[in-house]
């Protein structure tokens, strides 16, 4: 099952959260935990790792708190789930660490690949102003290409 992990769920809603703010200035850590029911010491560690790979701001001080780096429509969902996540992987052969034991006899190795590819794609075009605006996502084209034999 692909699944999002917890802090990749809490990142998104964080980042959902600020772009929400906008201009209206920053928000704390503790306060997006506690509007969400969040634990304050994981919601602290995603808000510096998202601020440490360059999607969110952070200013120490009684103003201090958290930004978006970047408006909205430039942040995608793929940006935050691998800053939190690393690469999105299907497979344990997805990643670049070389060859399984299975990759000589593997006939799901390039299926996947173009699976991870669409996954990759999909989180790419969905941003976090759409998150914020809560459009609906446009309809799956790509499902008919997961349905068809090469």
């Amino acid at each position: 099952m692909l699944r999002l992990s917890k802090k990749a769920d809490y990142a998104l809603i964080a980042m959902k959260h600020l772009a929400l703010r906008g201009d209206r200035g920053s928000s704390s850590a503790r306060e997006i935990a506690e509007l969400y029911a969040i634990p304050i010491e994981l919601m602290a560690k995603v808000l510096q790792r998202l601020v440490r790979r360059g999607l969110l701001a952070s200013q120490q001080g009684t103003r201090g708190g958290y930004q978006l780096a970047r408006v909205p429509s430039q942040i995608s969902v793929a940006d935050v789930i691998q800053a939190i996540e690393g690469p999105v992987t299907v497979t344990a052969c997805s990643t670049d660490v070389g060859p399984c034991e299975q990759f000589s006899t593997c006939n799901v190795r390039d299926p996947l690949r173009r699976v991870r590819e669409l996954i990759l794609s999909a989180l790419g075009e969905c941003t976090v102003a759409e998150l914020a605006a809560d459009i609906p996502p446009p309809p799956l084209e790509r499902a008919a290409v997961l349905h068809t034999h090469p």
